[in-house]
């Protein structure tokens, strides 16, 4: 189902009964990513699984943002749903937005799985990257080469570019780059809700360091980390993380007779 946002149409699965749990999926997926966790919970809790603008069946946002304006998008949708003091459950991308509504909202309890929110420390060819395209931006500005700017710039991208940043539109190519240069360690001392980190043991998009440096900032906060798997933890050991987040939930599956 559809519900608009302030002009932003976002698509979303709600079933169930009982406490609100929230579904935030990572970067280039959908709420899809989220269905077995989806329909594993709502047996015992009220289930949103949200597809974020630009991604699934929700357009793009009218213009490039930042994990501020996915957050503010967030805070809307649970207002004017009137969900109260819910449970986030946030991957990747999802966990940048968790930690950053969670750190000045009511939130009950937070699942951040593989997430994102550490700025990571880049190697010599990410720069290498960074300014050979900021060199050919500033060359194409020249007049008698600015007529094939876009053209060539394109083609830059393509040969330079990460399969995320490629796979998106220009405006979710902007929004990417503002996401992924933005630390979010400011924000997490200031999240009081008991907190469990899930991460796979191989991660390298997010890996295990960031949930060790999250888990110190993070007052109330345990990790959990899964054997052999990497950034979709939660889907190759489906079973195991059912079993870890249940046990996590076990007490609030109670709510729903309070």
């Amino acid at each position: 189902m559809k519900i608009d946002l302030g002009g932003v149409n976002v698509n979303y699965r709600v079933s169930g009964e009982g406490r609100s749990i929230l579904l935030l999926h990572g970067w280039g997926t959908s709420l899809q990513s989220f269905e077995p966790v989806h329909n594993f919970l709502e047996k015992n809790f009220k289930v949103y699984s949200i597809d974020f603008p630009g991604f699934g069946d929700s357009p793009d946002p009218p213009e490039p943002w930042d994990v501020k304006d996915y957050t503010d998008m967030l805070t809307t949708f649970i207002s004017k749903l009137k969900i109260y003091d819910p449970i986030l459950v946030g991957h990747s991308f999802g966990g940048r937005v968790s930690i950053r509504y969670a750190s000045n909202h009511p939130v009950h309890k937070i699942i951040l799985v593989d997430s994102a929110g550490i700025k990571p420390k880049r190697k010599m060819d990410y720069y290498v990257k960074v300014y050979t395209y900021k060199f050919f931006k500033n060359l194409l500005n020249l007049p008698i080469l600015r007529n094939y700017k876009e053209d060539i710039l394109g083609k830059v991208k393509g040969k330079i570019g990460s399969a995320d940043y490629k796979n998106v539109s220009g405006t979710m190519q902007q929004t990417l780059v503002k996401v992924v240069n933005e630390d979010l360690q400011r924000f997490m001392p200031e999240i009081k809700a008991p907190t469990l980190l899930v991460w796979g043991e191989n991660d390298t998009a997010t890996p295990v360091a960031d949930a060790q440096i999250m888990e110190k900032l993070i007052p109330n906060a345990g990790l959990v980390v899964l054997k052999n798997v990497g950034h979709y933890s939660f889907l190759e050991k489906l079973n195991e993380f059912l079993v870890i987040i249940d046990n996590f939930l076990e007490k609030d599956k109670e709510w729903k007779d309070a």
